[in-house]
């Protein structure tokens, strides 16, 4: 299903998206229909909007379209939200100001999902802390890492940067368990996840650069975003790590113990 401003899209208002590109989008997921994080979920798409449009979006009208989008299904979704402009001109990009509200949804996955396995690469995000549709690069990178027998890319900054730091995937956060217990959220121009937000509402953690150097002094490591959850690495390049750790354990008070619902679409 696509509802583009609350009606079924038109393909012809989707080929400025499809020919250049140019938007910004949030995922939600939806539990029998309750979203977590939905007022981050609602800032975050303001915030960008005035960043890649210069214009207001009503967050009012996003919360319609979704539930709109949503009807009464039960279970598990996954929800995105894209904000593009229809009369975007390639040539004139500094006149595209009148954003539209895109829905489109799909079952969401089984939780947890299995560890992952991912490489290294020197690489930055452009704009990095929106969430734009900008998605080549990311994804040239995880398909790079996926031929080399790898499930993902793991960034870290880019060259001439002496010393890698961590910085995020492609489309997740990356966090890390020192020798206390403690996550450990890289220090980086990364994408301000809202899953990332919630987890740092909820458990202690600390906010510091992680060099690549570094990472065997970790007890473990983890993928996070609205769609995965939180996803345990299992290994970054060579280096092996412990997917089982008391931190990662669902229910034990560790960042696999899962926020409450804290939104959901606006009553009839």
């Amino acid at each position: 299903m696509a509802l583009l401003n609350g009606h079924p899209a038109d393909p012809d208002a989707l080929c400025a998206l499809a020919l250049t590109n140019y938007g910004h989008f949030t995922t939600l997921r939806v539990d029998d229909q309750h979203v977590r994080g939905l007022t981050r979920h609602l800032e975050r798409l303001v915030r960008d909007c005035r960043t890649v449009f210069g214009a207001e979006l009503d967050p009012g009208a996003v919360r319609q379209y979704v539930r709109d989008a949503v009807g009464d299904r039960p279970g598990a979704l996954v929800v995105r939200v894209t904000v593009l402009d229809p009369g975007l001109d390639i040539g004139r990009p500094a006149a595209a100001h009148d954003p539209h509200i895109l829905v489109t949804l799909r079952p969401a996955g089984a939780l947890p999902l299995p560890p992952l396995r991912v490489k290294t690469v020197r690489y930055q995000r452009d704009v990095a802390r929106v969430k734009h549709t900008g998605l080549f690069g990311a994804l040239h990178h995880r398909r790079a890492a996926q031929l080399a027998g790898f499930d993902d890319a793991l960034f870290v900054s880019p060259e001439p940067a002496p010393a890698p730091l961590v910085s995020e995937g492609g489309t997740w956060n990356a966090g890390f368990i020192d020798a206390d217990g403690r996550v450990v959220w890289p220090e980086a121009d990364v994408l301000p996840g809202v899953t990332m937000a919630l987890l740092r509402e909820l458990h202690p953690h600390r906010v510091a650069p992680v060099p690549v150097g570094q990472l065997p002094t970790f007890q473990a490591a983890f993928a996070t975003n609205t769609a995965i959850g939180v996803r345990a690495i299992a290994a970054v390049d060579g280096l092996r790590l412990a997917t089982e750790h008391p931190v990662l354990a669902p229910g034990g008070g560790g960042v696999r113990a899962p926020p409450g619902p804290t939104g959901g679409p606006p009553p009839p």
